[in-house]
């Protein structure tokens, strides 16, 4: 029996979706079965076609299918991602979190583990915060936060996050030991989320 992980993200640019993938990636790997979903672009055409990049990762994630509310009934388990907004999550991200009033009401995502990610343009530009942020809503919701800490040696190649995998874009694309942490965080999401139903091979 697999345990089920919803990986659900915004991402501009593509850096957050590349750590979605890899969190996928993780979760699949440790047995899971993962529904990868980004949540609705609400910005518009203009601005996003002043950002050549913002344009060509709208184009290319076309095909990823769009978050519902139903992701969360269907998974035991959560990871959400957005890129750092001063400091915040995402108005993509945040706007599909503030439309679950109702199944939080019904203790949907309630002892369900959680876990973040994030990019900022910077190594200090808000990534700790956002993570945190993101921990908000699930200290809300009543959801096992599952940050990776430091229980990894992937944890400390990246640059040593113990709150969640985040990259900073100014330096590029995501590199190995970045998605490796990520994978990573996939990973322990998955094993605890077995340990916490009971699955023999936990």
């Amino acid at each position: 029996m697999s345990v089920k992980v919803a990986v659900i993200h915004y991402s501009a640019t593509g850096t957050v979706h590349r750590l979605a993938r890899a969190i996928a990636e993780g979760a699949e790997k440790a047995g899971a079965e993962v529904r990868l979903r980004r949540v609705p672009e609400l910005a518009p055409e203009a601005a996003i076609d002043a950002n050549p990049a913002w344009r060509a990762h709208v184009d290319a994630t076309g095909d990823v299918e769009v978050a519902t509310l139903e992701d969360l009934e269907w998974a035991d388990a959560y990871a959400l991602g957005s890129p750092t907004r001063f400091g915040n999550v995402a108005a993509q991200l945040k706007q599909y979190i503030d439309t679950s009033g109702g199944l939080w009401q019904r203790g949907v995502m309630a002892d369900k583990p959680a876990t973040a990610f994030t990019s900022a343009h910077n190594v200090h530009g808000g990534n700790e915060s956002t993570l945190l942020a993101l921990y908000n809503t699930f200290h809300h919701w009543g959801s096992v936060i599952v940050s990776p800490g430091f229980t990894d040696p992937s944890v400390y190649a990246a640059g040593g996050n113990p709150y969640g995998t985040a990259h900073p874009g100014a330096h590029g694309a995501p590199a190995e030991p970045t998605l490796a942490a990520a994978r990573y965080q996939g990973e322990r999401l998955t094993r605890i989320t077995k340990r916490l139903k009971g699955l023999a091979d936990a």
